[in-house]
């Protein structure tokens, strides 16, 4: 994990403050309305106070970010990214919706532009604020279950039920070791008495040192068949710096035993063949595959070289957009599990419409997908990377119950 530069941080600074200077010009035209003094001057204090402790709060985690461990950084950075944003998209908001207000004010009498224009401004910067705070405290830890049911043509009867859990992008070193917060994720997964559970990837930011005590959580997994996982980008250590090649090596390979410790079975590139009451379907997992810059270490054939002729496959590939190029009008693969998106961490879900910035990079990045009579199922991750929070976009554990039209 590389390090900030100072000059970034002096310019995140720089930025707070500037967004600061405007959203106080605006608050005092709304705190002048009042006629206490005190309450005037409280406002103001209070205002200055928490963009003083902001500033301070950063540079102070700037100084810790140089003295920790590089396999520590991504904590650290993840806290200047919910400092930041938690401060200045709020502001940002209440300044450009107020500035608009008062330009355009001629549509109202001057009594109602002064009232219209203290609501709504104050609403615009407290509201935004208070959801992302929620996002950053309680959302990030709402884990909700997806329940899909999809029926296949190609699935023998003997299999017609079978319920498949799906967790992905755990990124476990944004938790810290804070092992409690997973534990009702497990239990829930439990609950759902599945057949099989399958990890798309992205178990850490970086390092295997973040796996540290995380055995004895995620040995608490049940599942009545099995328990397999592949890889996703970040599992191979390609975004930090080594002191040298053997040890990112030795990195990647602790990454790879951890899933032994688990009891999940690490498919790198071949096929698993699961029989029941002599019927047969097969469980396909490839190793991390992603369009530039994303590197490309998953091999399809190869996984499927010896499974062809049974007619069901289940596919574990990292990246929706795997399915896209090599999957859909390529292969028979009746479903792939993927991860990688996120959902973006953000996003607005209203019934069965959903919408997320993500979708102008990833034509397929939350939920179901079908073409052709061939599924793809992107889960939106269980943990997160970056941005310290969710907001409108749960963290997810999935659910598919799979029918048989056989």
């Amino acid at each position: 994990m590389k390090k900030v530069s100072l000059v970034k941080i002096i310019f995140l600074c720089l930025a707070i403050l500037i967004i600061d200077i405007l959203a106080f010009y605006w608050l005092k035209s709304i705190t002048q309305l009042v006629a206490a003094d005190w309450f005037r001057y409280t406002v103001h204090a209070l205002f200055w106070l928490f963009t003083v402790g902001l500033i301070t709060a950063i540079l102070l985690l700037k100084i810790r970010l140089d003295r920790v461990h590089p396999k520590r950084r991504q904590a650290i950075i993840s806290r200047f990214y919910g400092l930041g944003i938690l401060s200045f998209a709020p502001k940002l908001i209440f300044v450009i919706v107020i500035s608009i207000l008062y330009f355009t004010n001629f549509l109202f009498s001057e009594t109602q532009s002064v009232l219209i224009i203290s609501i709504v401004g104050l609403l615009s910067g407290f509201l935004p604020f208070f959801v992302i705070l929620n996002g950053i405290v309680r959302s990030v830890y709402r884990f909700k279950v997806y329940r899909e049911k999809v029926q296949f043509d190609l699935l023998p009867k003997a299999f017609d039920g079978m319920k498949v859990v799906q967790i992905s992008d755990l990124h476990l070193g944004s938790f810290d070791y804070k092992y409690k917060k997973l534990k009702p994720a497990i239990e829930i997964i439990n609950k759902l008495e599945p057949d099989f559970i399958f990890m798309t990837g992205d178990l850490v930011n970086n390092y295997a040192i973040e796996l540290k005590g995380w055995d004895k959580i995620f040995k608490q997994l049940k599942a009545k068949e099995g328990k397999y996982a592949i890889l996703g980008n970040h599992d191979y250590g390609d975004y930090s710096n080594w002191t040298s090649p053997k040890a990112k090596r030795q990195n990647f390979e602790l990454i790879q035993h951890f899933f032994k410790k688990i009891d999940f079975k690490l498919l790198n590139n071949e096929a698993e063949i699961i029989r029941k009451d002599e019927a047969e379907i097969v469980i396909v997992g490839v190793e991390n595959w992603g369009l530039p810059p994303f590197k490309q270490y998953g091999d399809l054939q190869k996984a499927l070289k010896n499974v062809n002729e049974i007619p069901f496959k289940l596919l574990l590939s990292h990246d929706p957009m795997h399915w896209t190029e090599e999957v859909i009008e390529k292969t028979d693969i009746s479903l792939m599990l993927a991860g990688h998106t996120h959902g973006m961490q953000a996003g607005i879900s209203v019934k069965n419409k959903q919408w997320s910035p993500i979708k102008y990079k990833f034509k397929h990045w939350a939920g179901l997908y079908e073409e052709n009579g061939q599924y793809l199922y992107v889960n939106r991750g269980l943990g997160w990377l970056g941005f310290p929070a969710r907001i409108g976009m749960r963290p997810e554990i999935t659910l598919i119950e799979m029918e048989s039209n056989v």
